[in-house]
């Protein structure tokens, strides 16, 4: 039997701001568009998963993934998860195979550690990565209000080409439950990755 063949990897990275809703909802919206999906998720961003939902996702990446997997729907394979410290995973080198990256939601550390380069753990490497090969990295805040420092490094990673996308959704498609504010931003991700959806229809359309 033919193994499945999926789109390009997209890695999806769950930190620890609030916001658990549309990093889970993106990997939903990434294996529904027929991509493999790549996902870390820190340590402070299980605990806020508990908090804001009703999940609560195991720590250990093959578990983590038949989670991920069980709740999307995903074929097998089709998500691979790393640990914090998993070097030899594809996203820690520019030599592994490319993938854009999304930070979602990107917590007020990560976005400084990124943008100075800490690369502390797998998260923060990746996006190094994704920096310095020149690829796709969007990067999801969630804080208000927003210091001096939040700003500065939100134009410090534009700069380098990063997207800054906050989770800031919009309501003038009249929205009537939460799931249609995070559709909002995940719809936002999607466009910006170049992936078609059907969570909302475009602007004009």
């Amino acid at each position: 039997m033919n193994e499945p063949v999926f789109h390009p990897p997209v890695t999806v990275a769950l930190t620890g701001a609030s916001g658990a809703q549309y990093g889970l909802r993106l990997i939903e919206a990434l294996v529904a568009a027929g991509h493999e999906v790549w996902v870390m998720v820190s340590k402070a961003a299980h605990l806020v998963i508990e908090t804001e939902t009703d999940t609560s996702l195991p720590a250990r990446p093959e578990r983590l993934a038949q989670a991920l997997r069980e709740r999307s729907g995903a074929a097998e394979g089709q998500i691979r998860c790393f640990g914090r410290e998993d070097w030899m995973a594809p996203v820690a080198s520019g030599s592994g195979a490319p993938s854009a990256m999304v930070i979602c939601p990107c917590s007020t550390g990560t976005l400084s550690a990124v943008a100075t380069g800490a690369s502390n753990n797998l998260i923060e490497r990746a996006a190094d990565v994704a920096l310095k090969e020149r690829r796709q990295l969007i990067l999801v805040p969630r804080e208000t209000p927003l210091s001096a420092i939040h700003l500065e490094h939100m134009l410090n990673l534009t700069r380098l080409g990063a997207v800054i996308l906050p989770a800031a959704p919009g309501f003038y498609h009249r929205p009537t439950t939460v799931d249609d504010l995070v559709d909002f931003i995940v719809a936002r991700i999607l466009n910006q990755l170049g992936i078609e959806h059907r969570l909302m229809p475009r602007w004009g359309e």
